[in-house]
């Protein structure tokens, strides 16, 4: 097979979801079955970024902006002074599907390389589009995020099969997709200062790229590392970043957590890290109906007044009332729905927020949280 665009004329596409909606439209990418959850993001631009997001492993991503595609998808080959790809969040496409209204078949951009179709092909994802997403965005935030099962197609689709499949499948909180996009060994980055060490749950090489753009030295470490292998590495401060699925099946890392707080070692989480430090000092978290996934969602700075657009992906969240006992008290509160959006220990070196300060897409309007984590390595 050929990603040709006459043959991208032949393509079917089915998407089924778990409340028996059946829509169909035009195939394109790899044609294959997959199930996910299926999650809407409400961003106009960084589909490349967001594609390769390991926090949306297992999920089917709706896109709400109308026309995708239309800049092509640049080469892996196009690196940052670090070594990491500038385009991309990971090596490779990281949701099971997507789904668009409008797809650009011929797109146009000095650093395009391929279209979008062709990228989905290589890597064996496949997408549905000529879908009204308007509808669909506005089912799953009235019903929540539900399961759905694409399929993409030269043939007739047999959706008999494709309930089946659904049918059979685990839902997305019961599986453990951490273990899928976590490195399997250290990776060490160089860096002339101070030395993080970087729990890997899933991590956005933004978050990488933020750390290491600030001179410090950067180990990379597998989300299971047991506590007193961390420590080994002497880190002058530790982040846990974002990943995908439910919080609290990440057990090993919330026991390596609460040995860090027993150390009084300083902490940054991002987006799941937010929620795992919270859940190592004793609060809890629950499933949003539909998350947050975009990258113009405000959210209020409770210490100084001010409003940020963020960049965010999650579909979990802390719950406000389980910090009560746990030392730590809320940072940013999300202007929408007023949900957690960051929180800070009252008298340690802990702070972490639900959005992406990294952006990647997105403003960079929240950095300072980066150098706040450096203030509180040098003790301030």
């Amino acid at each position: 097979m050929e990603p040709s665009l006459e043959w991208l004329e032949e393509l079917e596409a089915v998407l089924l979801l778990q409340d028996g909606t059946l829509i169909r439209g035009r195939g394109f990418g790899y044609p294959k079955r997959t199930v996910g959850e299926v999650v809407f993001n409400t961003g106009m631009v960084g589909y490349t970024e967001a594609l390769t997001d390991p926090s949306y492993k297992g999920q089917i991503l709706c896109f709400t902006y109308p026309l995708i595609g239309n800049y092509g998808v640049p080469s892996y080959s196009y690196l940052d002074e670090y070594g990491l790809p500038r385009f991309f969040e990971s090596d490779q496409i990281q949701v099971s599907g997507a789904i668009l209204h409008e797809l650009c078949i011929k797109p146009s951009h000095w650093a395009s390389t391929k279209s979008l179709h062709e990228w989905l092909f290589e890597e064996g994802i496949p997408g549905i589009w000529g879908v009204d997403t308007r509808s669909l965005t506005k089912k799953l935030r009235v019903y929540g995020v539900m399961m759905g099962a694409l399929e993409v197609s030269p043939e007739p689709i047999d959706v008999s099969a494709l309930k089946e499949e659904l049918a059979s499948a685990r839902s997305y909180g019961e599986q453990d997709f951490v273990d899928l996009v976590s490195v399997k060994e250290p990776m060490i980055y160089p860096g002339s200062g101070r030395r993080v060490a970087l729990i890997d749950c899933g991590v956005k090489y933004g978050i990488l790229r933020e750390l290491l753009e600030r001179g410090f030295e950067v180990i990379r470490l597998p989300y299971n590392t047991p506590f007193d292998l961390l420590l080994s590495y002497r880190p002058d401060g530790v982040v846990v970043s974002n990943g995908p699925g439910d919080p609290k099946r990440c057990t090993e890392t919330i026991d390596c957590i609460r040995g860090l707080a027993e150390r009084r070692i300083p902490m940054l989480g991002i987006c799941l890290g937010n929620q795992l430090i919270s859940l190592a000092l004793g609060g809890d978290t629950f499933k949003l109906k539909y998350g947050h996934r975009g990258q113009n969602k405000p959210c209020t700075d409770l210490d100084s007044g001010l409003s940020y657009v963020t960049s965010q992906n999650h579909g979990y969240a802390v719950s406000h009332e389980s910090l009560d006992e746990t030392g730590l008290r809320v940072w940013f509160v999300n202007a929408d729905d007023k949900t957690v959006e960051g929180v800070k220990h009252e008298s340690e070196p802990y702070i972490a927020v639900q959005f992406h300060p990294e952006a990647s897409p997105g403003p960079y309007d929240t950095e300072f949280v980066f150098d706040e984590f450096e203030r509180l390595m040098k003790g301030g």
